[in-house]
């Protein structure tokens, strides 16, 4: 019989108190009348204190779409303000831009794009509500008409070819501070100045190695909140030449680690070596992780950060729209556990074996384990040189199928749960992967040969005598 699954012995900082994390951006409570302006490389902040004579823009409705789309994955479901459920909508003559931005208090996106701009201002309006007329019109220009927001409680006009739609909007000034990293800028002296955080740093990385490190390690974080610091990627730069970016994910049961190579990067700034060795939601990674990968412009993007929070920015370049988005989020608290010790150094056995039939037979196999708590067996066999994968489901059946191996050490017989290797597996991407392992209730250790300096930790299920 199996007994519950060996765990990895890591331990996490205690969870931070959910208050504390509706507070981690610091005064995003204050009214932005009365809260310092938002300072961002664009001019939208200017309008803030402008007299509300109205605007409207026109762009074509897959681009509104697209945009609306975008930023609300970062609308609260249950947000602590009624103004939290309405989307940001900023616009400026005078760079004939339009800034669409969502924020539950943890994350921030924010959308900027061209389009036919009349006049200045703010205003917010329903996320989903808009979001779903918006994604319902035919193809073709549309307006969005504020030109009455000066008059109390006036409407937004939506307009298209079909007809048009009257959306109530509240008041911006009831949305609450925008979250932003502030660079610091250096006199002639190279002393800093302003009210700029001399602890904000900025630097550009690949894209594609940015993607590589999330898609590569971002399975393996908890989804127990509990567990507050492991439900993200922890994220550190590594000096070298060129120097790597080392990512790291674990649920206390697995843990994935890959490094990748980052070029260009630069290992020191005007005051310091860089200083990033932090943890990021799997949430934010996610929306990162989806909107860079539909990028084929951009090769870099510009990550930005300080003690508290984190922002990536795509350069205006990567579009022929000339769009700019970014994602701001807070980093998670606590001191992430030292998951370099908890990998072996030395290993009893050597086992390679071919990835696509070993993911084939796991995914066979896997039905049945499926019955009964995901749990397959492994057989290893020195003499056979073969690897025998078994499950037994009570009252359903069993299954039971074989693989070549290389081999070298003693035969062995242990337990995995079958989703915890399949997850690994789907994102090698080499024709052959390694397993090193000592004992039976001893870390297990799969790599793909031959590529990345990726690393897959897995806790198997303990055996029992039946």
């Amino acid at each position: 019989m199996f007994s519950p699954q060996v765990p990895l012995m890591v331990q996490a900082q205690r969870p931070v108190d959910r208050e504390s994390e509706t507070e981690s951006f610091a005064p995003v409570l204050r009214s932005s009348k009365t809260a310092a302006p938002y300072r961002g490389e664009s001019r939208f902040n200017e309008a803030v204190d402008a007299p509300l004579e109205g605007f409207s823009f026109t762009c074509e409705q897959a681009d509104l779409s697209h945009h609306l789309t975008s930023v609300g994955r970062a609308v609260a479901s249950r947000p602590a303000l009624p103004v939290l459920a309405n989307v940001l909508v900023e616009v400026d003559a005078e760079t004939q831009r339009v800034a669409l931005t969502a924020f539950d208090l943890n994350l921030c996106i924010r959308s900027e794009f061209e389009a036919q701009v009349k006049g200045s201002g703010r205003t917010t309006l329903p996320a989903k509500l808009l979001s779903d007329i918006v994604s319902r019109l035919p193809s073709g220009p549309v307006t969005l008409d504020a030109s009455s927001q000066a008059q109390e409680s006036a409407p937004v006009i939506l307009m298209s070819a079909a007809g048009q739609y009257q959306v109530r909007s509240m008041s911006a000034e009831e949305y609450p501070t925008l979250p932003e990293i502030s660079l610091p800028a250096a006199d002639a002296d190279g002393d800093f100045v302003g009210e700029e955080s001399p602890t904000a740093q900025a630097l550009e990385l690949p894209i594609e190695s940015l993607l590589q490190g999330i898609g590569q390690t971002l399975f393996a974080a908890s989804g127990d909140e509990t567990k507050q610091v492991l439900t993200g990627v922890h994220v550190k730069l590594l000096p070298g030449d060129p120097p790597c970016l080392e990512f790291a994910a674990t649920d206390g049961h697995r843990l994935a680690m890959v490094q990748v190579e980052a070029e260009g990067i630069p290992v020191a700034s005007a005051h310091g070596e860089i200083g990033l060795d932090f943890t990021i939601p799997a949430r934010t990674l996610r929306e990162v992780e989806r909107i860079l990968g539909t990028q084929t412009a951009a090769s870099t993007v510009e990550l930005r950060f300080d003690r508290s929070q984190v922002q990536f920015v795509l350069p205006p370049r990567a579009s022929k729209t000339q769009c700019q988005q970014r994602i701001t989020s807070r980093l998670l608290e606590g001191q992430y556990p030292d998951y370099n010790r908890l990998i072996p150094r030395q290993f009893e056995r050597q086992i390679t074996l071919e990835r696509r039939p070993l993911i084939e037979s796991l995914e066979r196999v896997g039905v049945l384990a499926a019955q009964r708590n995901d749990i397959v067996k492994f057989n290893l066999s020195a003499a056979t040189q073969t690897l025998r994968i078994s499950t037994e489901a009570p009252d359903v059946g069993s299954g039971e199928e074989s693989l070549p191996v290389q081999m070298s050490g003693p035969d062995l017989e242990l337990a995995f749960n079958v989703r915890y290797l399949l997850d690994a597996l789907r994102v090698f991407h080499t024709q052959q992967v390694s397993l090193e392992l000592n004992g039976a209730t001893q870390p297990a250790i799969w790599k793909p040969l031959g590529a990345m300096r990726l690393c897959y930790l897995v806790m198997p299920v303990q055996l029992r005598a039946t």
